[in-house]
């Protein structure tokens, strides 16, 4: 996934939002949203969901690349979610649970598919930690997240998939959380990891994607607040301009 990394290297305030296709059914609220995204300078697109039926997945990477040209990155919810029309895509392994099946049963499944994707997946090691509710994830996945209130967990298992060569760890609080992660794991996991960090799950605020960036996050996910205030996007886009004029 050469691009991918191309522009953490050159940019070190990337963000990324996340379309779950199970709520942007409608195309020309989709395109609203992506006209938004386009103004706002974001510099990617995730798409994918925990619940997302195939045929709705299909659909909605078939709109985005039809009427944007910012990548589209898949960040999938289950075996199905797998296409050759995205740019890229995170190779999720969850590896703060246990459960094989999210660990490398459902990769066994799609391997075939995968393996055409080859040069635009991302392997990336996939931290669920505790953002104050009962994430959708979580339930799924029938896996505990990492309590925040333990940081060492969260650094040694992300420690543990630098090593096993994972090219990336993506640090989540769950959708809809309460609260994101902690300014001082991100940084702890900084310091302790040489691969992209991407940081995701309750980040509601300009304040709050600024505390994370100065953190070390490379990528920030934003999701539920664009779900809930679209205009959220008008906001990043100010923050981005300032610091193309700076």
């Amino acid at each position: 996934m050469e691009f991918f990394g191309k522009k953490i290297e050159s940019n070190k305030s990337l963000i990324a939002v996340l379309i779950d296709p199970d709520k942007t059914s409608e195309h020309s609220a989709l395109q609203n949203l992506v006209k938004k995204i386009e103004f706002a300078n974001i510099d990617f697109i995730f798409i994918g969901g925990s619940s997302v039926k195939e045929e709705d997945f299909n659909r909605c990477l078939d709109n985005l690349k039809a009427i944007t040209k910012v990548p589209v990155v898949i960040f999938p919810g289950g075996p199905s979610q797998v296409s050759l029309k995205a740019d890229g895509m995170l190779l999720l392994s969850l590896i703060s649970g246990r459960n094989p099946d999210y660990l490398i049963g459902h990769h066994v499944q799609s391997a075939p598919k995968l393996k055409e994707l080859k040069e635009k997946l991302l392997p990336t090691g996939y931290i669920l930690l505790d953002g104050g509710n009962n994430s959708a994830v979580a339930y799924i996945s029938q896996t505990s997240p990492i309590p925040q209130s333990n940081p060492e967990i969260a650094v040694n298992t992300a420690i543990a998939g630098e090593l096993l060569g994972l090219k990336a760890i993506f640090i989540d609080a769950g959708s809809g959380a309460h609260h994101s992660a902690n300014e001082n794991l991100i940084k702890r996991l900084r310091s302790e990891i040489n691969v992209p960090l991407i940081v995701g799950g309750g980040v509601k605020s300009i304040e709050r994607i600024q505390e994370l960036e100065n953190a070390g996050a490379d990528i920030i996910v934003i999701g539920n607040k664009i779900e809930e205030d679209i205009d959220f996007l008008l906001d990043i886009a100010s923050i981005r301009t300032t610091k193309i004029n700076e």
